[in-house]
Formats: C-alpha cells, structure tokens, sequence
C-alpha cells in the first residue's frame, strides 16, 4: 500500500509485519532496502527477552529464543496482518497474538500521514482476547546513515535522563548510568517522553517523538542508524511488566516529523 501527502511517499507492506518500507520525502528515501529494511512492529515485546523466558508470578512461559540465547523484538515482525481500512492518506492493520504467545490478544496499527505530507504518526494498540498479560510495543525503523551516495551522514541528538547499564548478554543489568558516547546498542529513558533528532546536515532534519518513556539507540552498522521508540527496556516483560487488561489496553503512538534543510 502507498499513502501520499504533499512531497511525501509512504509504503506498508500489510503481508510482512505491517512493515513500513520506504518513507520518501521530496524524492529522497530514508528507510533502509535489503534484508534489514524499513521500520517494524516490536509487539508484545521489544528488543530481547531473556533466554526467551516470561515469569508470571510462579510460572514460567517459554518463547523461541532466535538471538543468540534470546528471544527478540516480538512474535509479529514476520505475520500477514488483515487491512482493515485504507485511504489516501492512512492504513489501518490487525493481526492476532497466537502461538508462540502464551495469551490471545489482537495488535492493531494505524500509519497516517499528514494532509500536508509534513508528518507520519504510528499507532499500536495491544488487546487480551482472554486473561490479562504483559506486554510491550514500540518501533525498530532502520534509517539510512547517508540516504544520498557520498552524502551527508545522520547526526543522532537526544537528552536522556540515564542509560540502562548493558551487560555482556546484552540484557540492562538493572543499574542506571549516565549517558556514554556510541557507538550505542543501548536503552536510555526518557520520562517525559522520547524526543529524539535524526539530521542529516544541509539535507533533512527528522524529529522523532512519543509519550513512551523508553528508547533504543542503535548505530553499530555502517549503512543504518535505529532510534526505537517503545514502552519498556529490553527484558521489560519481566523487570517492568506492564498488564494488558480487558478494562486497559496498551496503547502507544509516535509521530516522526521534519523539515528539508538548505
């Protein structure tokens, strides 16, 4: 599906994750081609879980563990999800939690972008279909480091209130640090709401906003940069569950605006 506004061209893919997979502004896209592309859905849990287990008072839930001794980035990343409602400008999707998720519950995303194609705003909903459960949702978008060949390189800005101390399995060990220079495969938190700046200087600044209180910052890789916009830290359903009940769903959005520079 496309949806146009103004200079602004959006592509989802209902039938692999409800992933968006370009974002083009004034001809220019930011999203990464290839096999790690676009921006994807992180439901009903985001970054790694460890060694894919869920503890529920004395239970212990067992998911498929795919990174390394860990489970990662949720169960709806790969799913066809059904539209239910497309227009010019917005799309809406939903898919089912089954199995390997241990509860039923419904995921529903909205992608709408702004008459004026000057803003995109992202909205997950998580529901139980049955018992309560906890659960996390956010966003993994891979932007290009230099959307143009021999361009200009992404500048990552934001003022996070601390850094979740990464251990060697890459799990927060619990402990808060002060903020360190990348490169970062980090969770930083940000209580009054992620507020994250993508520039590439003289071509496009991308301003990444979200009443989530948590954000990955990932600038490893060479072609891409991430900024992950979600509900908990990695390892959350456990350390900072957060319940998904029939009276309250989980519920987020982000809205990623920007302005052309020179």
């Amino acid at each position: 599906m496309r949806l146009t506004a103004g200079d602004t061209e959006v592509t989802v893919l209902p039938d692999e994750g409800a992933r968006l997979s370009s974002l083009r502004i004034k001809g220019t896209e930011l999203l990464r081609p290839g096999d790690r592309f676009g921006s994807f859905v992180m439901v009903p849990w985001c970054g790694r879980t460890r060694h894919g287990e869920i503890r529920d008072g004395g239970r212990v839930h067992q998911l498929p563990v795919d990174a390394g001794p860990h489970a990662i980035h949720g169960t709806v990343r790969r799913r066809r999800w059904h539209t239910a409602a497309v227009d010019e400008h917005s799309a809406a999707m939903v898919v089912d939690l089954s199995d390997p998720w241990p509860w039923p519950g419904r995921v529903t995303q909205t992608v709408r972008l702004a008459e004026d194609g000057g803003s995109l705003t992202l909205a997950l909903g998580v529901e139980t279909s049955g018992d309560s459960f906890p659960a996390q949702a956010g966003w993994h978008p891979w932007f290009l480091r230099r959307p143009i060949p021999d361009g200009p390189e992404a500048r990552i800005d934001f003022t996070p209130a601390w850094q979740e101390e990464r251990g060697s399995d890459h799990i927060p060990t619990g402990k808060r640090v002060s903020p360190v220079p990348g490169p970062r495969d980090d969770c930083f938190a940000m209580p009054d709401g992620v507020d994250v700046t993508v520039e590439w200087p003289g071509l496009l600044r991308l301003r990444i906003t979200s009443r989530a209180e948590w954000v990955v910052v990932y600038d490893e890789q060479e072609e891409a940069v991430c900024v992950e916009p979600q509900t908990g830290p990695p390892n959350g359903l456990n350390t900072h569950p957060r319940l998904v009940t029939q009276l309250e769903p989980l519920e987020v959005t982000t809205t990623w605006s920007w302005e052309t520079l020179g």
